[in-house]
């Protein structure tokens, strides 16, 4: 199954939170200084420090260096760093994809070259061990696709080494380039460049968290508190749950008052003769209190005119509506079984790697007819011939 780690960035993204959430939602034996001790930076040390934001445990990293190390470094002194370290290959490859995109977001904003540009922040020790080490967690837990949500924007200004620049910094506003974000009240940067250069790089999409069955999920603490959310970013890991794609159909309904029942049966089966993938007739009141029958169709768009056509000639309405909807089917197939009473198809779908067989009816209402034996012992013989057809 594919392991996923989904991003949820209610109040940000900064290289230090990712790496706390990883951290929180992982194996206790998690050690982030044993993870990157073949990276060839010199001395420094992480603590984990567990700490509470609006009553939610999280995981505040702290990356101690000494200072200014590393401040104006160029793309290949850095590059230069992680390749001559001993790290498996994969996470060489994604710490180095990082800092490439984030170089060229800068080289964008400062009108220049990616190799003229020198990382000061983010060239400093701490932002280099942030990076490789989301890498390398993310590596270490077996994730093999990372999805994000939506990015919140704040606004104001912050300082920085070439001085006063506003928020977004503009480093982020053009790496999150085409990713979906929103602006929010605070008056603060909640996305760093390098928490949007890790998931702008390594995120496979931007959005609602994809269909997944949690196993754990973390939380990685910012610096800072904020006045109306928790300063905090969450992960969660789990495997992909695989949804069949949906497909969009129309759902076309006219309530009826006046049609006598015998002529719904005929109705019914030419809307299906015109191409319906279902028909449903329910009891309900309508106006002045009167019984009526809601009939509902599905159908695929392109069949629309033929079911209008249907519905305004077998019954009496005057007017029908219809709206799309979204509509998902199981992956089936069909397997013939034999049994005492004849040949039997059953169609199979697949859930999670489960199956659900059953009966096809016609045949075995066929079969009930032709033996005078009953549709529920026919099928119920259908089940067993197919279960144990798969056991061989």
């Amino acid at each position: 199954m594919t392991r996923l780690a989904y991003f949820d960035c209610f109040s940000g993204a900064s290289g230090d939170m990712l790496l706390g959430a990883l951290l929180d939602a992982g194996r206790d034996d998690l050690d982030l200084s044993v993870l990157l001790s073949g990276l060839a930076i010199g001395d420094w040390t992480c603590t984990v420090e567990k700490i509470a934001r609006h009553g939610i445990g999280a995981s505040r990293v702290h990356i101690t260096a000494p200072p200014d190390r590393g401040h104006g470094r160029r793309l290949a002194d850095i590059e230069t760093i992680i390749t001559n370290s001993r790290l498996p290959e994969s996470v060489v490859d994604r710490s180095i994809a990082v800092f490439r995109r984030l170089a060229a977001a800068e080289a964008h904003v400062h009108q220049t070259d990616v190799l003229s540009i020198h990382f000061h922040e983010v060239g400093a020790v701490d932002a280099i061990i942030d990076i490789v080490g989301v890498c390398a967690l993310l590596d270490a837990l077996h994730i093999d696709a990372v999805y994000a949500s939506a990015l919140p924007a704040g606004h104001g200004f912050v300082e920085c080494m070439h001085g006063t620049i506003p928020i977004p910094a503009p480093a982020v506003l053009e790496l999150t380039s085409g990713i979906p974000t929103y602006g929010v009240a605070v008056e603060a940067e909640l996305v760093t460049p390098t928490g949007a250069a890790l998931l702008v790089e390594l995120a496979q999409g931007f959005g609602s968290m994809p269909a997944m069955r949690p196993a754990s999920a973390g939380y990685g603490a910012g610096i800072r508190e904020l006045p109306d959310r928790p300063n905090l970013l969450r992960v969660i890991i789990g495997e992909r749950a695989e949804v069949p794609e949906a497909t969009e159909v129309l759902r076309v309904e006219t309530t009826i008052d006046d049609l006598s029942p015998q002529f719904y049966e005929i109705a019914m089966e030419r809307l299906f003769a015109a191409g319906a993938l279902d028909v449903t007739l329910q009891p309900v009141h309508g106006k002045k209190n009167r019984p009526a029958v809601l009939c509902t169709v599905l159908c695929e768009r392109p069949g629309f005119d033929a079911i209008a056509d249907v519905l305004f000639s077998e019954t009496t309405t005057l007017g029908i509506r219809y709206a799309p909807m979204q509509r998902v089917c199981l992956e089936r197939r069909s397997v013939s079984v034999r049994t005492a009473y004849g040949q039997v198809r059953v169609k199979v779908g697949m859930w999670n790697d489960q199956e659900k067989p059953m009966p096809e009816y016609e045949d075995v209402r066929a079969l009930a007819q032709s033996s005078g034996v009953p549709a529920r012992v026919i099928a119920q013989a259908a089940l067993r011939a197919y279960n144990e057809r798969e056991r061989l």
